[in-house]
């Protein structure tokens, strides 16, 4: 299945011929400052499988893992897209919201827990790790 998208201007337009290895809801500090206060909604793809066009912007920063995460946005609303992780260049973490509202993705695993607001509501059905769990398995499959 492809999975298609664009950010909120339209300028930056996304195609992923891939399934996701995982699909994820992230409360680390850092996605909740992107999120205006709540978690991240995330599908990982294989890196070879996305193809985007149009003119990206991006910022770096040492994680608490110590690996360098990077984030590309719209150049021109700002509109988050992806990112990835030094430790793993051969994975992006593709933001659900850029994805056409058709795609069918939900997360089943909700990460970095242990950071989540008091107020928050987290899926009691989904897998949850308090901080980073390990990466996702290489085959195709949906978790």
């Amino acid at each position: 299945m492809a999975y298609s998208g664009e950010c909120s201007c339209g300028a930056v337009k996304v195609r992923i011929d891939a399934e996701p290895l995982t699909v994820r809801q992230c409360w680390c500090r850092r996605c909740q400052k992107i999120a205006a206060g709540g978690p991240t909604h995330n599908a990982i793809f294989p890196t070879e499988s996305i193809v985007a066009d149009g003119l990206l912007a991006s910022d770096s920063y040492i994680a608490d893992s110590g690996n360098t995460l990077t984030r590309w946005h719209c150049a021109a609303c700002g509109t988050p897209m992806f990112s990835a992780s030094s430790a793993r260049p051969q994975l992006r973490v593709v933001r659900l919201g850029v994805l056409d509202g058709s795609h069918g993705l939900k997360p089943t695993v909700a990460i970095w827990t242990s950071e989540a607001p008091d107020w928050a509501i987290i899926d009691p059905s989904m897998d949850q790790f308090p901080e980073q769990p390990p990466a996702p398995p290489p085959q195709n499959c949906r978790n």
